[in-house]
């Protein structure tokens, strides 16, 4: 049977300022590099077929983290695995756009990705994925917001993919023409670990 196990990127600066990342290319900070090593460590106690990982920034450093302690490289890049596009609002906080379009800003076209689109790319990848690598263990770093999106139209669920947390593991097992949770936002990982302030 399939497997697919997600793993979303390491923390970043942007995300504890709330800043809207889309496809920029910013960093893991301090914290977000510990986590990665600690998601490293404990994804380095199973053997993994296949490894793929977003072309982003953030998400390829935590890939690369992984990789180092798994000692598999990651076998290709995949920019269907890219944050939901934020268009114009790329890189601001909150308080930086209603300074610059108003506080009804959402009410104007920022060339922001659909969530229809962002499922979409998420069902291909997953289609394909399953197609292509069948009976493997397929490991996968990926983005939270797209993530989320994705697991919600994969499992025909809306209240699943919610606020899934930095480095958080989460496997989906294909039964058939269903899938099913393995694992869901589990970061035991960090709840085991002090990581530095």
């Amino acid at each position: 049977m399939t497997t697919i196990t997600f793993v979303r990127h390491g923390i970043t600066d942007h995300n504890i300022e709330k800043r809207a990342q889309g496809h920029t290319q910013n960093p893991l900070n301090e914290t977000g590099r510990a986590q990665a090593a600690l998601v490293a460590k404990r994804l380095s106690e199973e053997p993994w077929d296949v490894f793929i990982s977003s072309d982003l920034k953030r998400a390829q450093e935590t890939a690369e983290i992984i990789s180092a302690a798994i000692g598999k490289p990651i076998d290709f890049f995949d920019e269907r695995l890219r944050e939901m596009d934020r268009g114009k609002i790329a890189d601001t906080i909150e308080s930086e756009r209603i300074e610059r379009w108003g506080k009804d800003w959402r009410l104007l076209d920022m060339g922001q990705e659909t969530h229809e689109s962002m499922r979409e790319r998420g069902m291909r990848f997953i289609k394909d994925t399953a197609s292509m690598f069948a009976g493997k263990k397929v490991l996968v770093v990926t983005h939270g917001y797209f993530l989320g999106q994705t697991l919600k139209e994969l499992m025909q669920d809306e209240s699943t993919g919610n606020e899934l947390s930095n480095t958080s593991v989460t496997t989906v097992l294909q039964n058939g023409d269903k899938w099913e949770y393995v694992l869901y936002d589990c970061v035991k990982h960090l709840e085991e670990n002090i990581l530095p302030k």
